[in-house]
């Protein structure tokens, strides 16, 4: 009893289906077939019964067709109400209804009522159905055998539609989840993206302070550098801001890669020195392998330029192996707390884990600080 009051519970809470589709031409073509057949059916038909009523009820619901998907719970009220009333009078009347072969067309209204309706809505559209059966039923009862095919008949539809709907929400959740990833990798890369540019332009803005007294040719250039790192990370932040967007309208820049480590190593400067080595075969590494060297180097050097204090040189060394790359960031500052619940170290870990990979950071045994991750080899399709 409890489950079932929670199902109620819950399918009471149930919104309508989104983006039901509004009307096509398929639609006015259907309505117009069905509605000269019926004409035809009731002016030529030599059975049929109650001939006015049973063309109006056939044209109402033929042209109730056209709100099918928009008002289902409307539809399926006024189409069933008109059978519950018709099928009341014969009761009363003892006279058999009317049974128009274009009628048929009813057992759409189920399945556009499940697939598109809300949970209140599916509720009181079923006991509509399921009244207008029953009485439909105890006016002209066929038989057992024939009465339960004819009410699978009619139900089976709303079967169809539950099991759309099912499969549709399944698929916008994990579509939801799919563009939650995608934006989280997104924030992750905005965050490492400014952090390392402007830590540089900090470095930037203390040298040439510290020189301008003196030297004031070198405060121009570290003003022009300044000026180049911060174009450079409003252009990275407009395109990632753009992609965040929903209107699709963004272009897709590329990632950068291995390749570009020579050039993050120079947008750091000399204070401190930023050596880059790298050795085998990274020609044909797959661009995501490749990202995620790239934003972790770029993290590495971050952190060490803000917390590795006196800090001189920071090394960058990536190793290709057979099945397996390795990145180590070292720098040869003051052992501190690099604060490891931070959301450097924890986006770090999460790049190297989606990969497969394994990521580990902490203090050197005799000063410093290293980072050092592996990654499973991923050639590109035009590697070998």
């Amino acid at each position: 009893m409890v489950m079932l009051r929670n199902a109620v519970r819950s399918l009471l809470a149930e919104p309508r289906a989104p983006d039901a589709p509004r009307r096509v031409w398929r639609d006015w073509v259907l309505v117009a077939g069905l509605l000269t057949a019926a004409v035809l059916e009731g002016v030529f038909r030599e059975d049929v019964v109650w001939r006015p009523v049973a063309l109006v009820v056939a044209a109402v619901t033929v042209c109730a067709l056209l709100w099918r998907r928009t008002h289902p719970l409307a539809v399926v009220a006024a189409v069933f109400g008109v059978l519950i009333v018709v099928n009341v009078v014969a009761l009363i009347s003892g006279d058999a209804t009317f049974g128009l072969y274009t009628m048929i067309c009813v057992v759409s209204l189920p399945y556009s009522l499940v697939r598109w309706g809300s949970g209140r809505e599916i509720l009181i559209g079923l006991a509509f159905i399921l009244v207008a059966l029953v009485l439909g039923l105890a006016s002209d009862f066929p038989g057992y055998g024939e009465a339960a095919a004819g009410s699978m008949f009619l139900l089976f539809p709303a079967t169809l539609g539950l099991a759309v709907r099912y499969l549709w929400t399944a698929r916008n959740r994990e579509l939801g989840q799919v563009r939650l990833r995608e934006r989280e990798l997104l924030a992750r890369e905005l965050h490492d993206t400014v952090a390392h540019h402007v830590s540089a332009i900090v470095i930037r803005a203390q040298a040439g302070r510290a020189v301008a007294a003196t030297r004031p040719d070198a405060a121009v250039d570290a003003l022009a550098i300044i000026e180049a790192e911060g174009t450079r990370t409003l252009a990275e932040m407009r395109a990632m801001v753009g992609v965040l967007r929903d209107d699709g309208t963004a272009a897709l820049a590329p990632q950068p890669g291995v390749a570009d480590l020579e050039q993050l190593a120079r947008s750091v400067g000399d204070r401190p020195r930023v050596e880059v080595e790298v050795s085998g075969d990274l020609d044909d590494l797959g661009p995501a392998v490749g990202a995620a060297i790239y934003r972790i180097a770029q993290e590495s050097i971050t952190n060490a330029v803000r917390h590795a204090k006196q800090a001189t040189r920071i090394d960058v060394r990536l190793t290709s192996y057979d099945d397996s790359v390795r990145l180590t960031v070292r720098d040869n500052g003051e052992t501190t707390s690099r604060n490891p619940g931070g959301y450097g170290l924890v986006g770090m870990t999460e790049r190297a884990a989606l990969l497969g990979g394994t990521f580990a950071a902490g203090p050197d045994p005799d000063r410093g600080w290293s980072v050092d991750v592996v990654l499973p080899l991923q050639r590109s399709a035009t590697g070998r």
